[in-house]
């Protein structure tokens, strides 16, 4: 069970059918736009209750409370239902929700088949997380799971692990990403470890011009994640096709 704050939220958690404990409303937000929110969350069966602003406010996460928030289930997906994985990108020890969140979103927009957090990166379902995800929290299997876990099941499945690192690794155009990859993205203060580094299949590095020590951790497995879908796409052809 978590808790969802925001129309965009909301709306996007009732247009995915996914399961509310209650809705909750501001009294003092009640316009036409909240209105229309609480009629799709009745004839979807959602329980509304009403609260004065005073109380919203007390129980919301938000400095600035938008009016509404939901209590729905997330629960996270296991590594075993995920029967013919492309891509999978994987959290390793990130702790910045903002970068789990967008790493949620790019992997959702990139046709990712889900995003794996290793249990020592911050938790995908918090408020800040999930507010980071816009929505996309409810558009791509979210699993939990620790790394010799997911090393097994690669192996078992034939993913290839792929270690996202600062310098020295291959230019990720010149790899082959079109196959079933799992993206490993680090913590954003010391990376992935020796020990991760050394059981991955292949090392990758965004090639970078400028003096930039390295890139964001969500940007990098972003841009990761979107040259595996173009390389999927062009997949066939003797040479990857080109990304961004």
């Amino acid at each position: 069970m978590c808790v969802i704050e925001g129309p965009d939220l909301v709306g996007a958690a009732l247009e995915q059918r996914v399961e509310f404990e209650a809705l909750y409303v501001d009294v003092a937000r009640l316009d036409a736009a909240m209105e229309e929110l609480v009629r799709r969350a009745a004839s979807a069966g959602v329980r509304t209750f009403g609260l004065e602003s005073a109380v919203f406010q007390h129980v919301a996460d938000t400095k600035a409370p938008q009016g509404v928030l939901g209590a729905v289930r997330l629960p996270a997906v296991d590594l075993a239902s995920l029967v013919t994985p492309r891509t999978l990108l994987v959290l390793v020890d990130v702790q910045d929700p903002g970068n789990a969140g967008t790493l949620v979103r790019s992997a959702d927009a990139s046709g990712a088949s889900a995003v794996v957090f290793t249990p020592h990166s911050v938790d995908p379902f918090n408020p800040k997380t999930l507010r980071a995800t816009a929505g996309s929290i409810f558009h791509v299997p979210i699993v939990v799971a620790p790394f010799d876990v997911l090393e097994d099941y690669c192996t078992h499945h034939g993913v290839q692990l792929v270690a996202s690192v600062a310098r020295g690794g291959a230019d990720p155009r010149d790899a082959n990403l079109s196959r079933a990859s799992a993206l490993l993205v680090g913590n954003e203060a010391t990376g992935l470890s020796p020990e991760i580094e050394r059981s991955c299949d292949l090392r990758v590095t965004v090639p970078m011009t400028g003096h930039a020590e390295s890139l964001n951790a969500g940007v990098a497995g972003s841009l990761l994640a979107f040259e595996a879908l173009y390389q999927r796409r062009g997949a066939g052809h003797d040479v990857p096709r080109s990304s961004l």
